[in-house]
């Protein structure tokens, strides 16, 4: 039987040797001075070895103790050697059984979680709430492993039933991406999206966003959509949206961070200060650009969009947001808020929320004309953030033409504006949700 002190004083030799304890366990000594503790023992009428760890990592006493219980599981017709693997092999199968039993709401929000960083914060809260709006109430319950294509094409095609082609084929696309990151790590082995992509129904053909152009016409929609029934915060959007050119987006996502030049208190108005400085990252513009300050985007204000964003200070100037939604202070405005709102009054596939910018483009532009105005065709195109080709020259143009900027968008709000309520009387009246 070996002692501790005799385990110490073992010293290497020209050829590896052992020094035997009891019950098959030995120390092996190799020639280059490595001591580890080993057991011989048989199972099956075969011999075999265990290697239980290095001296002195191991004491005498821990291999002792491995080794009493390497002989119990012989005793019990258990082969110590593959009892390791086999433990681990079981350990491995149950976490892959527990994660088969993660529901898809549970893994579309760690799937977002991981994503959003990627995105627009407006593109992060549109992708997780058409997940709660469209998906979660449908299959966010079920376990991924237990969803199949006829359910994920049963959710789409009651989004598609309401007329919203596109929506359906985004939310195709994010429970696709869900399934992608599972696979990948072995939760499940089918992405069931991917099988109903060709069972949608095809995208409409695009043409021209439906836009009334004639401004008094266009001046019936936001009287329609401010006499109705609709939250304030959705009827200031609208109002902002139409007067600023902006794409629906920039306006749903706009943060109180953005506006410069305003006099809160309502005293002055400062024309030649009042600026929407919207940042790159919330442009709609290509990928290459999205952290280029350069390409921020700036709006001069006339005086009714100070106006609205003042009325609805009085609302939401304690967030972050202006236009957050009414059940998360903390997300935008509904991504179809304001077209709905539209529809609702009776401007359905006549004008929409992006119908706006055509409204000021070909109103602009024919006045333009008719006033032989040269150059004001290049600054509305500024107006509208269209990017030229040259990015040398987006960058040197995204302040150019301010003063001129400044005067179209006051002569635009004129127009439009003409005989309208002040924006303080849209936070009376009836409201309703979203």
């Amino acid at each position: 039987m070996l002692t501790d002190a005799a385990v110490k004083k073992a010293v290497a030799r020209d050829k590896p040797y052992k020094m035997a304890d009891t019950g098959g366990l030995f120390l092996y000594v190799a020639p280059s001075g490595l001591k580890s503790w080993r057991m011989k023992f048989r199972f099956d009428n075969k011999e075999k070895l265990l290697t239980f760890g290095p001296y002195p990592d191991m004491k005498l006493s821990e291999a002792r103790d491995r080794r009493d219980a390497a002989r119990r599981q012989i005793r019990d017709h258990i082969d110590p050697s593959g009892a390791r693997k086999r433990a681990q092999e079981a350990r491995d199968q149950q976490r892959v059984e527990e994660a088969r039993q993660i529901t898809f709401e549970q893994a579309a929000r760690a799937w977002h979680e991981m994503q959003k960083g990627r995105w627009a914060p407006v593109h992060a809260e549109d992708v997780i709430t058409s997940l709660e709006r469209d998906v979660f109430p449908q299959i966010g319950g079920k376990a991924l492993s237990a969803i199949d294509a006829p359910k994920v094409l049963e959710v789409l095609r009651a989004v598609e039933d309401r007329g919203s082609i596109e929506t359906a084929r985004r939310l195709r696309q994010r429970i696709s991406g869900v399934y992608a990151l599972y696979i990948s790590e072995g939760v499940v082995s089918v992405d069931p999206a991917a099988a109903v992509m060709k069972a949608l129904k095809p995208l409409p053909k695009k043409g021209k966003q439906p836009a009334i152009t004639e401004v008094p016409e266009a001046r019936q929609v936001l009287i329609a959509a401010e006499s109705s029934g609709a939250s304030p915060v959705t009827k200031l959007a609208s109002r902002l949206l139409a007067l600023t050119q902006s794409r629906p987006g920039m306006v749903r996502g706009a943060e109180w961070s953005e506006f410069e030049g305003i006099d809160w208190s309502g005293q002055r108005y400062g024309p030649d200060l009042a600026l929407w400085r919207v940042p790159a990252a919330r442009m709609k513009l290509v990928m290459d650009l999205k952290d280029e300050e350069d390409f921020e985007h700036l709006i001069p204000l006339s005086w009714q969009a100070v106006d609205v964003l003042r009325a609805a200070h009085r609302l939401t100037g304690r967030g972050r947001l202006v236009f957050p939604g009414q059940r998360h202070s903390h997300r935008p405005l509904s991504e179809n808020a304001i077209g709905y709102l539209y529809n609702r009054v009776g401007y359905h596939g006549r004008h929409v929320p992006h119908g706006w910018r055509s409204s000021f483009s070909t109103t602009m532009n024919a006045l333009a004309k008719r006033r032989q105005r040269v150059g004001d065709d290049d600054v509305i195109e500024l107006m509208l953030a269209h990017v030229p080709e040259n990015k040398v020259k987006a960058a040197y143009d995204r302040a150019g033409h301010m003063e001129r900027r400044r005067e179209l968008a006051q002569e635009w709000s004129d127009l439009l504006m003409d005989g309208m309520v002040r924006a303080n009387d849209l936070l009376e009246g009836p409201r309703r949700g979203e």
